[in-house]
């Protein structure tokens, strides 16, 4: 639980159809960050918000143990105790303006190495609505393919930016041997079963696995992540 050093903001994110979302930008506290994680938060009507432990995590670590800046939002309608998003959930079709919104708000902010990185309900948002985004790959932590289609998955595999998925053993919705045939139009898929893990990632063990993971897919070289700090 421990909260390294960073520089963290309050930020506002503007939809083009005029919602304000709330969120956070943590950046390493000096220099330029090696890369930028823009997450994508689990369900928000079965308690998915930016501050899910995972991506809450990733904020607190990650800008000081690999230099990477991490962005979390609430979409529309999500509250956390950063304060509550405009509008109402979409059902993942009306976020496609949340997810432009905040790759937007990155480029502006000259923020490198972009990557999605969604978890659960955010990883539909990545693959319905993100191929075309200026990112350079995404990452899906339990993707359970409920919205995403064939065609979204042909979308990314012809933009020919990659895609890894960590896929837990005892996922509840999409298990590694089935994921592997569900996700064949998405060619190109580095596809990571997770031994153990389950969708929601309880447990420091499987945090660190992921952690490390999403260090070595967007910043190769800097991890493994220490596991102490002085």
């Amino acid at each position: 639980m421990t909260v390294l050093p960073a520089h963290r903001e309050d930020i506002e994110l503007r939809t083009e159809d005029g919602l304000t979302l709330v969120g956070e930008l943590a950046l390493p506290e000096s220099g330029e960050p090696t890369a930028t994680l823009i997450t994508l938060h689990p369900l928000p009507t079965h308690g998915g918000f930016m501050d899910s432990h995972i991506l809450r995590k990733a904020a607190w670590r990650l800008p000081a143990l690999a230099n990477v800046a991490v962005l979390r939002f609430n979409t529309r309608g999500t509250s956390s105790p950063r304060g509550t998003s405009d509008g109402e959930f979409g059902e993942g079709v009306t976020e496609a303006a949340d997810v432009r919104a905040a790759v937007d708000f990155a480029v502006s902010r000259g923020l490198p190495h972009r990557w999605l990185v969604g978890w659960s309900f955010g990883t539909e948002l990545t693959l319905m609505h993100g191929a075309e985004l200026d990112v350079e790959g995404a990452i899906l932590l339990s993707p359970p393919l409920h919205r995403a289609t064939e065609d979204d998955m042909r979308a990314w595999a012809a933009t020919g930016k990659p895609v890894r998925a960590l896929v837990p053993e005892h996922d509840d919705f999409l298990k590694p041997d089935e994921a592997r045939e569900r996700f064949v139009p998405l060619t190109g898929l580095d596809l990571v079963p997770v031994d153990g893990a389950k969708h929601l990632w309880v447990g420091e063990a499987y945090v660190r696995i992921v952690l490390n993971e999403i260090v070595a897919t967007v910043a190769p070289g800097v991890g493994p992540l220490p596991t102490e700090v002085p």
